[in-house]
């Protein structure tokens, strides 16, 4: 069954505070997203200033240039899964290890134009790939589901791994990504900014399971 994993897109304490705080009365998996103004042009709140409910399953998306001076703050915080991006700068190898390690899940996320064949040598020291068709730090991407055929790709050379989508999602989508493969629906903008974001969830998870 597909999961769906609200995400938590904040540029300040106060407001990631105020996301945080909604997911938690419905959601049982939230993906955060962390941006450090290079790799991606907005700014979240510093992993020093990251939390999450006891109730909740954390995924963080990170979305920096070098993720490997984040390691060990990863590590003390201790999410379920990191994913990082194939376009940063680090040794993926090494960096997805030293998660494993210490028990935490290592995933890899891929921009529109990375193809499954530049980065097919990786993934398989990863537990998760995302497949990214958003709008980088912002909630509210526009879903191109001509990226479907890497979904495809990799749910046929990797069997066992998790596959994400995060971008566009919405009630009208949901079926057709989780009929392709997608394992792991990370919703932002459908349900961030929804005037009922528990309706919104609801309604999605209605779709899924229909």
């Amino acid at each position: 069954m597909a999961v769906i994993c609200p995400t938590v897109t904040a540029f300040e304490p106060h407001q990631y505070r105020t996301q945080m705080e909604v997911l938690e009365a419905f959601a049982g998996r939230v993906h955060i997203d962390l941006m450090d103004g290079e790799f991606a042009p907005t700014t979240s709140p510093g992993l020093e200033q990251i939390w999450w409910p006891e109730n909740l399953t954390a995924d963080i998306h990170l979305m920096y240039q070098r993720p490997m001076d984040q390691i060990e703050a990863l590590i003390e915080l201790g999410p379920s899964l990191v994913v990082i991006h194939a376009e940063a700068e680090v040794d993926h190898a090494d960096f997805a290890a030293k998660l494993k390690a210490h028990n935490i899940q290592a995933g890899i996320a891929m921009l529109s134009d990375t193809t499954v064949e530049s980065i097919e040598e990786l993934i398989p020291k990863f537990d998760h790939v995302l497949i990214f068709s958003g709008d980088l730090g912002h909630h509210g991407g526009v879903a191109d589901l001509q990226l479907l055929n890497k979904v495809k790709e990799i749910h046929k050379k990797f069997p066992s791994l998790e596959i994400s989508w995060d971008g566009g999602i919405n009630d009208q989508n949901a079926h057709q990504l989780i009929e392709a493969g997608v394992n792991v629906l990370n919703v932002g903008g459908y349900i961030a900014d929804s005037q009922d974001p528990a309706a919104a969830y609801a309604k999605l998870k209605t779709v899924i399971e229909g």
